[in-house]
């Protein structure tokens, strides 16, 4: 996945895709991650460990904040989320200051269930963009469960195609 300093997700693989299957697809984006995870209550069933991804994107957050004080979208964003969201307000007034280049995340996939990955973020220099790798323990679980979307994300027709939200709407055929 790609994304810029105001956390916009601008483009993925089609193995991201499926990982985010049902949150964004290729018509979706940009996605802003920040007003996902603090304006969408959905994101609180696809990161397990949400405090921590609330708590991580708030204060990188406020480093960007720091590091481009005039920069209008996102004092915008910080605005929209500070009035539209408890949690990030709350967050927002501790201060805290992180910038982190790895982390360990469990996400809940549709398809897989609850995966376990390590995002790493490489900053592009010169580009305001940073593209982030998601990877498993190889011979994990996880291993296996990335593989299997791999598959199944080859497998389908269209690559655009997501999975429905709907638990009807759920199979392990390829669409």
């Amino acid at each position: 996945m790609h994304r810029n300093a105001r956390r916009d997700i601008i483009a993925a693989n089609s193995l991201g895709f499926a990982l985010y299957s049902g949150i964004f697809n290729p018509d979706t984006l940009p996605l802003n991650l920040a007003r996902f995870i603090f304006l969408d209550p959905r994101s609180q069933e696809f990161f397990l460990e949400w405090n921590a991804v609330a708590d991580d994107l708030a204060a990188a957050l406020r480093v960007e904040s720091g590091r481009s004080p005039n920069d209008r979208e996102l004092n915008v964003l910080i605005g929209d989320l500070a009035t539209g969201s408890v949690e990030f307000s709350t967050r927002w007034a501790r201060h805290n200051v992180r910038h982190h280049r790895s982390a360990r995340k469990t996400l809940h996939n549709a398809l897989v269930g609850d995966i376990e990955l390590t995002g790493d973020a490489l900053e592009l220099p010169g580009e305001d963009l940073t593209l982030i790798a998601y990877t498993a323990e190889p011979g994990s679980h996880a291993q296996e469960q990335l593989d299997f979307l791999a598959s199944w994300n080859t497998s389908r027709r269209d690559p655009s195609e997501t999975l429905s939200n709907d638990p009807a709407d759920r199979s392990d055929q390829p669409r």
